[in-house]
């Protein structure tokens, strides 16, 4: 852990504390980590990891078939509750949720969604379990135009919610009353990423962020929505709002930040449009970062790619990427490269005294290949 934080920190965060390993403050801290509970990002996911783990068919017969990381996604995903009372975060995963073309000519889009919910989870849960089949719907009707099915998979996922609210389609576990005024308070951020073999495609709502590594530099591909970005600001006061400084500007004085799926209450000031960006992969795209506001307030995009560069490095020679991948009974590759990038980013966020729960995915861009058989043998 030391070296994680003195050897990826930036030159403009040198006046942050050095670490100190052998200190009390800092055996402190590491029992403090102990503490924390990591949580997995979706219960079907996790149990497919587990019996994964206890797999012992013949899969050793199966010959050696190399796969294409175009159709078997690498990634690797960590989510942390923090120093928070209740974990609001969800991610969703879906490698191919979309194909184009038929039989062997079949081509996937891959998904990728971190969702930050503010007030209550149901919300980010909610958006975790749908927003992908409305994107998928809006992508076969309009023959791919992103921009729009994105912006309109996003308003129907907002309109949801508000019928979800409505009806009695409740949560058992939601801590909120969904027929009580305070329900008009939740809402999530949504960064959804989806990665074909030419493009990567983000949708952005809220502050959560997406950055693209690219030859060890980032790229950010959004821009957080925040009350006080001087776009936004017109836009809520045009809209008969205002934004209160109170422990930073918000929405109102209550919310602190200008777009989100839900918050019912402070419509039209909050909107629920996301912002589209669609960028043309290279040769020179090592890796993409979508995580929750509670990693980006403490590491900024160097040191994230940093992180994400240093751990797929590691693991650039062919005999230790076969080894440390293990294909999903989904199709995605579980990446023990992006994983530990992944959760190297959630630890060093804590270490840097994030109070808000962190999520973190991490996605191989690079073009490699894996074998099959040997992957099916890391997983038993």
């Amino acid at each position: 852990m030391a070296d994680i934080c003195c050897g990826v920190m930036s030159e403009g965060e040198a006046s942050a504390p050095p670490c100190e390993p052998s200190s009390r403050q800092a055996r402190r801290r590491r029992m403090a980590f102990r503490r924390f509970k990591f949580v997995d990002f979706a219960p079907s996911e996790a149990e497919n990891s587990r019996k994964r783990h206890n797999h012992t068919s013949l899969s050793h017969l199966m010959p050696a078939i190399a796969i294409d990381s175009e159709s078997y996604p690498k990634f690797g995903v960590a989510s942390v509750c923090g120093r928070r009372r209740d974990m609001e975060d969800a991610v969703a995963i879906h490698p191919s949720f979309h194909c184009k073309g038929q039989d062997s000519a079949t081509v996937g889009f891959h998904y990728f969604g971190v969702y930050d919910g503010h007030g209550c989870s149901h919300v980010a849960i909610r958006c975790r379990e749908r927003l992908h089949e409305l994107m998928k719907e809006e992508l076969e009707s309009e023959d791919e135009e992103w921009k729009g099915a994105m912006e309109r998979s996003f308003r129907r996922m907002d309109r949801e919610l508000i019928k979800l609210k409505e009806s009695m389609e409740a949560g058992a576990n939601c801590r909120c009353e969904l027929h009580s005024p305070e329900c008009d308070a939740v809402g999530s951020t949504a960064v959804v990423a989806v990665v074909t073999p030419d493009k990567i495609v983000v949708s952005n709502c809220g502050d959560s962020r997406a950055v693209l590594c690219r030859n060890g530099i980032p790229v950010v591909l959004t821009s957080d929505h925040k009350p006080d970005r001087p776009d936004e600001l017109n836009r809520i006061q045009e809209a008969g709002g205002r934004v209160v400084y109170w422990d930073g500007p918000r929405v109102l004085g209550v919310l602190a930040m200008s777009r989100a799926i839900g918050d019912k209450y402070l419509k039209p000031y909050v909107s629920c449009e996301p912002e589209v960006t669609i960028t043309d992969r290279t040769a020179e795209d090592e890796c993409l970062i979508l995580a929750s506001d509670g990693l980006w307030d403490v590491v900024s995009n160097d040191t994230a790619c940093g992180v994400a560069h240093t751990c797929l490095k590691a693991q650039a020679q062919a005999q230790a990427q076969t080894q440390g991948c293990s294909i999903g009974e989904g199709g995605g590759i579980w990446d023990k490269a992006c994983t530990d990038a992944s959760m190297l980013l959630t630890k060093l966020a804590l270490a840097r005294h994030s109070t808000d729960n962190v999520s973190v995915v991490v996605v191989d861009l690079k073009k490699r290949r894996v074998n099959r058989s040997r992957s099916h043998n890391m997983s038993k």
